[in-house]
Parts: C-alpha cells; sequence; structure tokens
C-alpha cells in the first residue's frame, strides 16, 4: 500500500493525480493545496487537507499527521513572467517550499517525487536527456534549478521528474489551453499569431500524471524526463489543432518569439529525450493527436 501526498492538487496535474489514484485499491491518498478543496464536488470522496507549502509549519504538521510513504510535489508558481516580477514569491513558492519538503521527508523517511522543468535549460540543444547541465535564462528556470539542487542533496529517497509544456482540460480553473484556445479561437474567426521558433515535446496531463505514479510505483530514484515525443513548435500544434476541428488554417499566422513582449526569456529548443522513462518506468505517452482528441472529449463534457 502506497500513502501518497499530493502537493498543489488544485492545479492541473494534482487534478489528473487525483482523478487517476482516487478509486485505487493499492493506495491511500491525501490532496493537499493552499486555500480549499476546489474538487470537492468533482470527487466527493478525496481525502484533502489544506496546506500551503510555503509555510513549514503547515508542511510538517500534514506530513507528520499523514506519514506518506510518498509525496508528489506539483506544487509552484509556473507563470514565468510572474516570477521575473515577483522574486521573492517565486524563490519562497519554487525554492523555500521543496527545502520544506526536503526537512519533512528526511525527518518521516518519504520519498520525495518533485516536479520540474525544460525552463532550467537555456533552449541552445534540445531535445536534452537527463545528463544534460542546467543553464536557465529565466528567473522561473533558475528557482526550479535551485529547487532540484535542494532535492538531489536531500537524505531520503526522491526522484525528479522534469516536463514539458503540459496541457490539458482544468476543473474550476478558468485557465485554457493551447488546444482549446486555438480551437475556439479559429471557431470564433479570429486571426491569431502563433510562434514558430520555439520548440517544445508537449506533455498530456493524463501521462505526466501517469508517469508521476509510475514513478512512485517503482519506487523510482533519480531523474527523469516525463513528456511527449514529438518535437513541435506552437504554430506546429495550433496548424493540427485546426486539421483535427477542421477548421480555417488561413487564420494562423506565424510569428517569431520577438513578436510578443514577454518579461522573461523563453529557451528557443528544449523538449526531451524520454527514453530513460520508457525503459525503467514503462511510461507510453499519447501521441500529440490523440492529445488533442482527448482535450476535446473533456471540453465537451
Amino acid at each position: 500500500m502506497k500513502k501518497i501526498l499530493i502537493t498543489g492538487s488544485n492545479g492541473l496535474l494534482g487534478q489528473k493525480l487525483a482523478e487517476l489514484l482516487l478509486n485505487r485499491t493499492d493506495v491511500e491518498l491525501l490532496a493537499t493545496s493552499r486555500g480549499e478543496n476546489k474538487l470537492a464536488t468533482l470527487f466527493p470522496a478525496l481525502p484533502f487537507a489544506s496546506m500551503d507549502v510555503s509555510v513549514q509549519e503547515q508542511v510538517e504538521q500534514v506530513v507528520s499527521e499523514f506519514r506518506p510513504t510518498h509525496i508528489i510535489h506539483t506544487a509552484a508558481m509556473t507563470n514565468v513572467d510572474q516570477c521575473e516580477t515577483d522574486r521573492d514569491g517565486a524563490m519562497q513558492l519554487n525554492y523555500h517550499a521543496v527545502q520544506y519538503l526536503v526537512a519533512a521527508s528526511e525527518k518521516y523517511n518519504v520519498h520525495l517525487i518533485h516536479l520540474s522543468t525544460d525552463f532550467i535549460f537555456d533552449g541552445e540543444a534540445g531535445p536534452y536527456t537527463e545528463e544534460a547541465e542546467a543553464n536557465p535564462i529565466s528567473f522561473y528556470g533558475e528557482t526550479k534549478r535551485l529547487a532540484e539542487e535542494a532535492v538531489k542533496q536531500a537524505k531520503c529517497k526522491w526522484a525528479i521528474l522534469r516536463t514539458v509544456l503540459v496541457y490539458g482540460v482544468v476543473h474550476d480553473y478558468g485557465r485554457t489551453n493551447i488546444v482549446l484556445w486555438v480551437r475556439d479561437s479559429l471557431r470564433a474567426g479570429k486571426q491569431i499569431k502563433v510562434v514558430n521558433d520555439q520548440f517544445r515535446t508537449p506533455t498530456l496531463a493524463e501521462d505526466l500524471a501517469m508517469g508521476c505514479w509510475l514513478a512512485a510505483q517503482h519506487d523510482a530514484e533519480g531523474i527523469y524526463n516525463i513528456s511527449g515525443k514529438e518535437l513541435l513548435t506552437p504554430y506546429d500544434m495550433a496548424l493540427m489543432v485546426a486539421d483535427y476541428f477542421s477548421l480555417d488554417k488561413s487564420l494562423i499566422e506565424k510569428a517569431d518569439a520577438t513578436t510578443f513582449t514577454q518579461t522573461a526569456k523563453r529557451p528557443p529548443r528544449t523538449g526531451f529525450d524520454i527514453t530513460k522513462a520508457e525503459k525503467d518506468l514503462g511510461y507510453k505517452p499519447h501521441s500529440f493527436e490523440e492529445g488533442i482528441r482527448m482535450v476535446a472529449e473533456q471540453a465537451e463534457v
């Protein structure tokens, strides 16, 4: 029996993990998030505790009471531009919170599974393997690099799961994703500009949740890349969405990164080699086209 504590259960990945693990007979689950449980109506049976990972006393209390075998740490400040402008907040949530989780994991002998990002790289040499050297070009990337260092030094079992451009349907959050944004814009007859000089391996949120569960199931240790397989630009993705919904592709305009004024720099070419996760964990991601179908089906519900 695995006792799994999820941080950030209100977020996209947290929600997918709750859905995946809630009814498993071999898992005792505790979902945690800052504030109230946004999944209460969706999953009434979901055990939930309010926990702000950036407050050490709350982390200590919840971990000491639940005594998990595994923590899957999904909570983070992921808005890249916000991290640039609110550096204190970004450090607190993306780095210091990880230090608190490491301390609690060491104290109570917990296996810590920490989610990281392709933004720890400069994007000059993607797709990356697990051995590639970090060189972030944004403050968000730097906070996540520091967090990885804190995890690597932990005196407990740990795994770092790095991912890329996660998309999916999120409940009660008001955030959209590239699939629905493109679909809705084209349906409304809007011209959209989409970047063609940034490369990613987009990751379906359900696949990432499965990668987290596989890591817990296998008691995996070390670093794993968990993403999609296809190296695509957002422009490529937009065209595939238009094709799937039979919408007008002429409304999609190629743009380069300089077209948009963004506070933080984005790495041009990331993406991951996922061979290790496939081999060691049996990880099998959906194709982007299958991901579009799954998002479309969920969005209609």
